[in-house]
């Protein structure tokens, strides 16, 4: 294993999601990276982060329009040699993420690549077709200081970027910003809660959700979000999409924050993390 440290940078914007999910996030690296490590938070309010969690401020591109300057795009700039003081192997995670596995082979794969998860399709969107070569980038890892070609790709097109009709998804274009130097996790590192844990109905409405084999990863997009997953989701009128509460969640993102980080918004007397 290496002793080098490398970096691990997540983004907080707006009131969408509380502090408590960059805590629970940074808990989870703790347990689960043995490497030497900085945690970065790139954020404009840092209020009630965890003392080590370092608050990075955001460091907006020049000439940009504005409805480029939040959100995904922030996300993609973090590429740029010049967005933090930075430097090496990062890995970017999404906050809405539950750490549930060993973290350095996040590292030690395919070292110097681009590495990004192929994004995930409802099994009935791939019976007759491939899915398409598009990553997902809530979790992606690049060499800081050494890829400003894809921040540059983005600056010099971000008119194509915006197009629908060329790039379906703002990730489909960091896929291609990525270009040959891109290389897929191994699919089981990496594990979506609503394609790979919550069981077909009608079993969903019998059975918690199971944990994938051999994940270290599990990724929320859409619903049900991580509270939802913990406590139970009703599905409202979709009820194919109901989940019964799920333990391992709470251990692996309520439960482990205790025990990593032990009760210090109480002490700080910051807010509950509710």
């Amino acid at each position: 294993m290496s002793s080098e440290r490398v970096n691990v940078i997540c983004l907080k914007w707006g009131k969408a999601y509380p502090a408590f999910y960059v805590n629970r996030l940074y808990a989870g690296v703790k347990k689960h990276l043995k490497r030497p490590f900085r945690f970065i938070c790139v954020t404009e309010n840092p209020s009630g982060l965890h003392p080590e969690v370092e608050a990075m401020p955001f460091n907006q591109p020049k000439g940009m329009p504005d409805r480029l300057r939040t959100g995904f795009w922030t996300k993609l700039s973090v590429t740029a040699d010049d967005f933090g003081d930075y430097r090496g192997p990062t890995l970017f995670l999404d906050i809405d993420q539950v750490i549930t596995g060993p973290l350095d082979v996040f590292f030690d794969y395919k070292p110097g690549r681009n590495c990004i998860i192929h994004n995930w399709l409802s099994w009935h969107k791939t019976i007759f077709r491939p899915a398409p070569n598009i990553g997902n980038s809530s979790v992606f890892r690049f060499e800081a200081g050494k890829s400003q070609y894809i921040f540059d790709r983005f600056e010099r097109e971000w008119h194509r970027a915006l197009d629908r009709t060329r790039y379906r998804t703002e990730q489909a274009f960091l896929t291609y910003a990525m270009g040959e130097n891109r290389e897929w996790w191994p699919a089981e590192w990496v594990r979506s809660f609503k394609r790979h844990s919550i069981p077909f109905f009608p079993f969903n409405l019998v059975k918690a959700p199971s944990f994938p084999e051999d994940c270290r990863i599990i990724c929320f997009h859409g619903e049900p979000n991580p509270p939802e997953a913990v406590a139970g989701y009703d599905g409202g009128k979709r009820f194919y999409r109901k989940t019964l509460a799920s333990d391992w969640v709470r251990r692996e993102w309520i439960d482990n924050e205790l025990a990593v980080l032990g009760d210090w918004e109480k002490t700080a007397g910051t807010t509950p993390r509710g």
